[in-house]
């Protein structure tokens, strides 16, 4: 135990040298940084879109002038240097129209590096993103998730993600979701920082999935692991094989015969393209069925193929990240694997042109001839495949908290206790900006006690209890935390905040938060490590009812030796620890008012509240009163 506390020390702990004013610096050095990419990127996609612009100026020159020599030739007679002026055009055009293709393929790229550099300064200066948030994840019966702003709109899943596949966002969205143990979170830490360390070829990475629709990949990894072996049976007919090879030779020496004798070779020639033609014909659902959900993949596979070989090319250090890679890695060349596929898929698209399809098809048989290096790749490469893609899908989460824990350098990494451990400084909300967001310092007792938390209408209560568990969830997920210092064992979860009604389920308000306390109730005999964080409890019913309900509840958790957080209005509560000194203890947030007006330090204190707002509240209203009058 010792030994993992100080490995995550020594790969988790920022310098705590470093004061406040420093930590801005950085962060405005990593926004600045940011900002210098998105200007570098807009240039060069400035200097390579007139570049595209000067080659087709440059292709249409050529084309006039191959109309003007063919004219000349038409109008002078010909001449055999003539012959040789006509072909130069030609042959420069498709010099040129090589070094189009590389031009677009550098703008398109430049065009993704700009998306993933300028959706961070988005995020750092407007707080949002264009990553998916997450709200396919949301579910209200989650034992924490959508009380602690979890996923959604605004969560801490559209703060994080940064994957683009739907494997790596699951992945993400199962992180969040649920506690790992101590060794995987330690492990996970070690590897999040080794990311992190490579963060500028990260944004290489994540520049090399964009464009890319989510589910786009998960096609093709269903067709390779599912249906193209058995789409792939009819080229296993010897004599089809034998005729794909012998049809391209038949019909290219047909074509020099016909060239040179003329006569019945060109008839010669027409019948091979009606015997091809007709073959082809017979398997079309074959062949479609083989191009099914491979449409338009051959510039995703080559992106996967560049984006795999950054993975392997590294000597990882984190035993996580190397058990990514199985035993697969030392000699896996995976990376020319998916170069090939995409090879052949392209082959596959190109018959789909209606001008050149059917004389690649009538000459060549070029669908049978690529359907057969399909099923030879298939046979040796796709588990290789469907592995490498896998592993891109987890990084593609690792990068999502190594980019989180680079651009907030003021964040650490907590220690994870093996023993009932939670103590931490400075800790604040990380949904909240730096600005606004408010810190404090908080730890659990040696053995559990319930804290009940009271104080005032806007006091803080509610954003503290999120406060602890959101930093739970990232610290829990191996990701660094909104802290200075945090030490904390594993806990799970059990949540009691935001309880909507449901008219579609004919569920009133009071209905949907006993519905949530048997969850609690249960939650707190089944698991192992429980921890409750409750807001408000009983909102639904009378002030007499919700406060005994609510000592109920705190004596069962104390009977249970379950640790809670309780914020509450009800200051009864509070007195409890006449009774329970050892077992519960009493925090507060409170309200200064100077010269009438409210003013809030966000601050948790000890003890219980002894200043209300609500008078102040309601006076704003044009209501006013004495509570003393009604005491």
């Amino acid at each position: 135990m010792y030994i993992c506390f100080i490995v995550t020390v020594k790969i988790a702990v920022l310098d705590f040298k470093n004061t406040r004013k420093d930590m801005v610096k950085l962060k405005d050095s990593i926004l600045k940084d940011y900002q210098n990419n998105v200007e570098i990127q807009h240039s060069l996609i400035t200097k390579l879109k007139a570049t595209l612009n000067t080659i087709s100026y440059s292709r249409l020159g050529l084309f006039l002038l191959e109309i003007l020599l063919v004219t000349i030739i038409i109008l002078a007679g010909y001449h055999w240097y003539m012959g040789v002026l006509v072909c130069l055009p030609i042959l420069v055009f498709i010099v040129i129209l090589k070094r189009q293709v590389k031009v677009q393929n550098d703008l398109t790229y430049a065009e993704k590096l700009l998306f993933v550099f300028q959706n961070e300064v988005d995020l750092i200066t407007m707080g949002h993103q264009k990553y998916d948030d997450g709200t396919a994840y949301v579910n209200e019966s989650h034992s924490y998730a959508s009380d602690l702003d979890i996923y959604g709109a605004s969560s801490l899943y559209a703060f994080i993600n940064r994957s683009n596949t739907v494997k790596g966002m699951k992945l993400l969205a199962d992180s969040l979701g649920k506690a790992g143990d101590q060794n995987t979170i330690i492990k996970r830490q070690e590897a999040i920082f080794e990311v992190k360390e490579h963060i500028d070829a990260t944004y290489h990475f994540r520049a090399g999935l964009q464009y890319h629709k989510p589910q786009q990949l998960e096609i093709i990894k269903y067709k390779i692991a599912h249906k193209i072996s058995g789409q792939l049976e009819f080229t296993h007919n010897k004599l089809l094989r034998f005729y794909t090879i012998l049809a391209p030779v038949l019909s290219v020496g047909v074509l020099i015969m016909g060239v040179i004798y003329e006569g019945i070779w060109w008839k010669f020639l027409g019948l091979c393209f009606f015997s091809n033609s007709a073959v082809a014909f017979y398997h079309q659902k074959n062949l479609k069925e083989v191009k099914a959900g491979f449409d338009s993949s051959s510039s995703l596979l080559s992106s996967l193929a560049d984006t795999i070989a950054w993975t392997q090319g590294i000597a990882w250090k984190s035993s996580y990240i190397k058990d990514l890679f199985g035993t697969d890695i030392p000699n896996a060349p995976l990376t020319e694997q998916i170069k090939e596929l995409s090879s052949f898929i392209n082959a596959l698209d190109a018959s789909l042109n209606i001008f050149i399809g059917p004389f690649l098809q009538g000459f060549l048989l070029w669908d049978f001839k690529y359907a057969i290096k399909l099923d030879g790749w298939h046979i040796k490469s796709s588990k290789l495949l469907l592995s490498g893609l896998e592993t891109i899908s987890h990084f593609e989460e690792l990068i999502s908290f190594a980019t989180l824990a680079h651009n907030q350098p003021e964040w650490i990494f907590p220690i994870i206790a093996g023993d009932f451990h939670f103590e931490a400084t400075g800790l604040g909300h990380p949904l909240i900006s730096d600005a606004k967001r408010v810190i404090n310092d908080y730890q659990f007792e040696k053995i559990p006690t319930t804290d009940i938390v009271t104080g005032s209408n806007m006091a803080g209560k509610s954003t503290f209890l999120r406060t602890v568990g959101i930093n739970m969830v990232l610290a829990f997920a191996g990701a660094p935390v909104c802290a200075t210092a945090m030490k904390s064992s594993i806990f799970e979860l059990l949540t009691y905040m935001r309880i909507k009604d449901s008219l579609n389920d004919q569920t009133s308000t009071f209905k949907a938060e006993l519905n949530r306390l048997k969850m609690i109730l249960g939650g707190v005999k089944a698991l192992s490590h429980p921890l409750v964080l409750i807001d408000e409890m009983l909102r639904g019913t009378n002030s007499k009812d919700k406060y005994l309900g609510s000592k109920v509840f705190i004596q069962q958790m104390i009977l249970e030796h379950t640790p809670t957080l309780f914020a509450t209005h009800d200051l009864q509560l509070s007195e409890m620890i006449d009774s329970y000194s050892q077992e519960l203890r009493n925090y507060h947030f409170d309200i200064q008012l100077t010269n009438g007006e409210m003013n809030f330090d966000y601050k948790l204190k000890y003890g219980a509240c002894k200043t209300f707002n609500a008078a102040l509240l309601l006076k704003e209203i044009g209501l006013e009163f004495n509570p003393d009058e009604h005491n």
